[in-house]
């Protein structure tokens, strides 16, 4: 089984923004160097916990420090971009650091409302085109825009650049099929819904038809994971994000607290039932049970990559977790 890492760059107590981008950097050094597939970065805007709003600029710095790992975008949220400026980004990455750039696309709006709103310059989103507008962008990629299209006279620079991997990201299941036909990679977000479900995947498979992008099926699945050298030492750790999980859900800021702050919080018994929801959507124990947990999982589901994002107040609890699961599945 191939692993990678979803970095969301997550914000602990007390930590600067500095020190968050610093702590991104080693992190990246370190998968790279221990043998993990790729590194994607999330987009998240007003986010007083995570502090990625740029994948695209932190791909090209990660891409630079590190050596073998593919880079790219957990995802780019394309609702708010012109498909030709994503192209041109992108094919910039790619002639830049060829053969290592994933360009990952999300249709959600990564922020509340307020931050989309100033995203649009004060008007409505249109949300209803999105696909149209990843077409739009891999055309503009491939310079395969149609005669009668608005666009068909308007190149993409730089001209000639590698194709990146390109990935739609979903966590309902409903895009697994459109991925498919487009000839592109499905990354299901299982730290988000917690719903993996094999039809979703068959979907996937079946509506697969080879592009210039990917001429054959990939699927990858997104977990929260926190393993460590004891299943009580990951269940200490793991208890930040039962309340960062607690804290979104209920639409309240928040910085990664620490384990402590976690277990001397006062929870209702309706933050209870939702921590044992929420705990669908992670990992957590020992590396070795974790390790066979995802092996269970690929055997069930065919899944040949698991994206791993790791959140924890302690960076070297984080940086141990990618370390052991490393040493099991590597």
């Amino acid at each position: 089984m191939k692993l990678s890492v979803l970095d969301q760059t997550p914000t602990s107590n007390g930590q600067t923004s500095a020190q968050t981008f610093q702590n991104t950097i080693e992190l990246a050094k370190l998968v790279d160097e221990l043998g993990y597939n790729r590194i994607w970065y999330s987009e998240h805007h007003g986010a007083t916990n995570l502090a990625s709003a740029s994948p695209e600029i932190m791909i090209a710095h990660i891409a630079s420090t590190t050596k073998n790992i593919r880079v790219g975008s957990g995802g780019i949220m394309l609702m708010h971009y012109s498909p030709l400026k994503m192209a041109e980004v992108f094919k910039t990455l790619t002639t830049l650091y060829p053969n290592r750039i994933d360009f990952g696309v999300g249709r959600a709006p990564g922020g509340d409302r307020f931050s989309t709103l100033a995203l649009h310059e004060g008007r409505q989103p249109n949300v209803l085109n999105q696909y149209d507008k990843l077409v739009e962008t891999m055309m503009f990629m491939t310079d395969t825009m149609p005669e009668d299209h608005v666009y068909s006279r308007t190149l993409a620079a730089p001209l000639d650049a590698p194709l990146p991997e390109v990935w739609l990201l979903g966590s309902s299941g409903s895009s697994a099929a459109q991925a498919g036909r487009f000839g592109i990679g499905y990354s299901f977000a299982q730290f988000i819904s917690g719903q993996l479900e094999t039809s979703m995947l068959e979907a996937y498979h079946e509506n697969f038809t080879p592009s210039e992008f990917m001429p054959a099926p990939k699927i990858n699945v997104g977990y929260f994971v926190m393993a460590a050298e004891t299943t009580e030492e990951a269940e200490y750790h793991a208890a930040s994000l039962d309340l960062n999980l607690l804290f979104l859900d209920k639409g309240m800021p928040f910085q990664i607290f620490s384990p402590e702050e976690a277990l001397n919080y006062s929870y209702t018994e309706m933050d209870k039932m939702a921590i044992e929801h929420n705990r669908k959507r992670f990992l957590v124990g020992s590396a070795k049970d974790v390790a066979n947990t995802l092996r269970e999982h690929d055997e069930k589901y065919g899944i040949a990559e698991a994206v791993l994002g790791t959140i924890s107040h302690s960076h070297e609890a984080r940086l141990q977790s990618y370390r052991l699961l490393a040493k099991e599945l590597l």
